[in-house]
């Protein structure tokens, strides 16, 4: 399937702009194919370039002020060039996607959410920007896809996803925004919690797991925060007992949330484990939901162990 994105042909200067995918489904770290075509009208068009960018509407840092669309990656496909009257160039590209790129599709299904667009911006002199956008389906990572599949094997239900205009202090980041992904508490870790939300940080070598809990009486007004971090590489990922790696990053963090608030008395800690029979989830083959697009990063074209920190 392609998807393609039309702008509206400029009266002034009679320019239309089409941007076309191969395919619009990809995963953080992959490229995204596809090619512009830009066509003049009645009369010779100076381009001064010719970028793409990614948007996607994200909440401020401040929670009362209201969402806003962001473009939060871009790469320059062209510098200027003139566009002869009547005729029309193609540029194809190989966008690379950021390795923090947000996730927008859950168990195969998109979040309507967390919509996410291609933009292609054509500017054109002397300041006119004409641009075309279409959507763009990220899938997650296979490290990703099991720490998500073994906190549904562990009970917890995926509440809502949204996406923060704000760095985490502390996180080594490339991209000014992060994603949320809220869950309800499975039954085994209910004393301790109420709120799990999780951010995914990846990189070329590995996955940072954030886990920020939270504990809230609402008749007694009491309430405790605690953020824990664990490190996974991509490699051998397949190889993990997926399950069994969560359950324990989860007792790590509550022990630790409980200490924290061990002044308070409902305070509790995970004593048993919540390891199940079942065994992890089988691993997603690479190129899953992709349609064979693979690639590094770029325009044109170790052991597996887990830390907490």
């Amino acid at each position: 399937m392609r998807y393609t994105g039309v702008s509206p042909e400029s009266g002034r200067t009679g320019l239309s702009v089409r941007t076309a995918l191969t395919n619009p489904s990809t995963r953080p770290g992959l490229r995204l194919p596809g090619r512009v075509t830009v066509i003049a009208g009645a009369r010779d068009v100076s381009v001064r370039h010719v970028r793409l960018g990614l948007v996607t509407t994200a909440e401020p840092d401040d929670p009362s002020a209201p969402r806003r669309l962001v473009q939060f990656h871009q790469a320059e496909l062209t510098g200027g060039f003139v566009l002869p009257a009547g005729r029309g160039r193609t540029i194809p590209f190989q966008f690379p996607m950021p390795w923090e790129t947000p996730v927008n599709i859950f168990g195969g299904a998109p979040l309507l959410s967390l919509r996410m667009g291609l933009r292609t911006e054509v500017a054109v002199e002397p300041e006119l920007d004409q641009g075309a956008m279409v959507p763009v389906f990220v899938h997650p990572l296979p490290t990703q896809a099991h720490v998500l599949a073994a906190l549904d094997t562990l009970g917890f239900t995926l509440r809502q996803a949204g996406l923060v205009d704000a760095r985490l202090p502390g996180v080594a980041q490339a991209l000014p925004l992060h994603q949320r992904v809220g869950f309800w508490v499975a039954p085994l870790y209910a004393g301790p919690i109420t709120e799990l939300e999780v951010v995914f940080v990846a990189n070329s070598a590995g996955l940072e797991v954030i886990l920020w809990m939270d504990r809230r009486l609402a008749l007694a007004g009491i309430t405790h925060q605690s953020i824990s971090r664990f490190r996974i590489w991509h490699a051998d990922a397949d190889r993990r007992d997926w399950v069994s790696t969560v359950d324990g990053w989860l007792r790590m963090a509550i022990n630790r949330h409980a200490a924290a608030a061990a002044h308070a008395d409902w305070s509790a800690k995970i004593r048993e484990s919540a390891h199940v029979s079942r065994p992890p989830d089988e691993p997603v083959p690479p190129g899953y939901g992709l349609g064979g697009t693979a690639g590094g990063a770029g325009i044109g074209g170790g052991g597996g162990g887990g830390d907490g920190t």
